[in-house]
């Protein structure tokens, strides 16, 4: 909240409920088709956003192997025998894992991600929000037609850059312009991100399986960049306040925050005093959303450290389905996991995010331990952890964004929903770094 003079004090204070507040301006009123239409719009969104970023894992994993085997092919007198699955026969490790952790393709899926979070708070404003979806459109198909046509290496590593880079300024610009919407569509938003990862690797799984090229499914994922063009442009229905094509000629935002007031019925609303969005003021508001922000980075943390660094070691050799079976289905009963918790919100609501934190940290802990001494006995356990997994990683994602715009300053919470969604990129980022000595150590088995 703020003072009485308008200075920026504690963002997000838990006792401001018991203070006398400042009215805020509230959002335009909407019939029940328009509000189904945003949802449904954002939801759209959502699935668009991560679609790329899923699907991009599993392609580039693909074209990659397939171009190692064509180099295994050709060495293959000189070197050690590698099997049909592009792996070494030698391996001798007891977990039968990979020599390269699956954490060295997540981190260049996620650093460009982070670092576009990290820098474009400060900036962004002066990119109105259609040119933000078309730049991430354009950015969407050229990592679909980068990684379709790679001959090499770099150029599937460059695909997978330009999706993440879609995937962080798609985040943080949908999470922003959330505030001139109906706080619901925050609901439809949290549920498309998880239909993405089911989606996205069912579907590619899917028409591999049917018997398509890598690179003919690409092609067909194109519809993809031109879904989030329809959703955004021909789906939503935006205010009057929504900078679309320029802002204002101060900044945007003081224009948006104008309107909204006039949006205003029956209320004597004090007006707004022009946000001059000066460095200090935003590293206090920084400040204020870590109590949301640390809670989140740490559920990501334990969640990939589990997904990267000890999935594929949680191997059992006598289980019905093969090793790679196994691994499919962790991470399908994630993403189901992860789908079911971002579509929670219209149902209950979570306030202590802490608790979240910590439950996630002991599964982590619990798998490590299970992988280190083989304490599971069966794969079925492991597949009711894992979505159990999915569950909290979804729940603290929905429900910090929820809370962040539900408490935040009306002229902070533009600023304040882009920037907390560089949480969830450092957790991720950090748990990649992590898993690499992890995986190592036990592959070295």
């Amino acid at each position: 909240s703020s003072g009485g003079d308008g200075s920026p004090q504690s963002l997000l204070d838990p006792q401001a409920e018991q203070q006398p507040q400042q009215p805020q301006p509230t959002r335009l009123p909407v019939d029940r088709c328009t509000k189904w239409r945003n949802w449904i719009g954002f939801w759209f969104l959502g699935l668009c956003n991560n679609f790329a970023y899923v699907v991009m894992l599993s392609a580039a994993h693909d074209i990659l192997r397939k171009q190692e085997l064509g180099n295994s092919t050709a060495t293959a007198s000189a070197t050690s025998p590698v099997d049909l699955q592009g792996r070494n026969s030698s391996n001798a490790s007891r977990y039968d894992c990979n020599p390269v952790s699956t954490a060295a393709v997540l981190l260049a899926d996620i650093l460009p991600s982070l670092t576009v979070k990290l820098v474009a708070p400060f900036v962004i404003h002066a990119v109105p929000y259609g040119i933000r979806v078309m730049i991430c459109v354009a950015m969407t198909a050229t990592s679909f037609l980068l990684v379709a046509f790679s001959s090499a290496v770099w150029m599937s590593i460059l695909g997978v850059i330009f999706a993440s880079l879609s995937s962080g300024l798609g985040e943080l610009s949908f999470l922003a312009l959330s505030v001139f919407f109906s706080r619901d569509v925050l609901g439809g938003w949290g549920s498309g991100t998880g239909g993405a990862g089911v989606a996205g690797a069912l579907l590619y799984s899917a028409l591999t399986q049917l018997g398509l090229s890598p690179r003919v499914t690409l092609f067909i994922m194109l519809v993809i960049p031109f879904s989030m063009i329809l959703s955004y442009f021909f789906l939503l229905v935006f205010p009057a306040a929504v900078p679309q094509w320029k802002p204002s000629e101060n900044d945007c935002r003081v224009s948006c925050s104008e309107e909204r007031e006039r949006l205003i019925e029956g209320e004597d609303q004090r007006g707004e005093e022009e946000w001059d969005a000066s460095r200090p003021e935003k590293w206090a508001i920084i400040r204020g959303l870590s109590k949301f922000m640390w809670p989140l980075c740490l559920v990501y943390f334990a969640e990939y450290f589990i997904n990267q660094g000890l999935m594929e070691l949680l191997y059992f050799p006598s289980f019905f389905l093969s090793h790679a079976e196994q691994y499919r289905w962790y991470q399908t009963l994630y993403q189901v996991g992860v789908l079911l918790s971002r579509s929670s919100l219209c149902c209950f609501k979570i306030r202590k995010l802490w608790i979240l934190a910590l439950l996630q940290v002991l599964n982590a802990v619990l798998l490590l331990l299970a992988v280190g001494y083989q304490l599971l006995p069966s794969a079925w356990l492991v597949f009711a952890i894992i979505l159990y997994e999915g569950l909290l990683g979804g729940a603290a994602y929905v429900n910090t964004f929820f809370f962040i715009s539900a408490e935040a300053e009306d002229k902070h919470r533009e600023f304040s929903m882009a920037t907390a969604s560089v949480a969830d990129s450092v957790g991720i980022a950090l748990a990649a770094l992590a898993a690499f000595p992890v995986h190592r150590y036990f592959c070295s088995l």
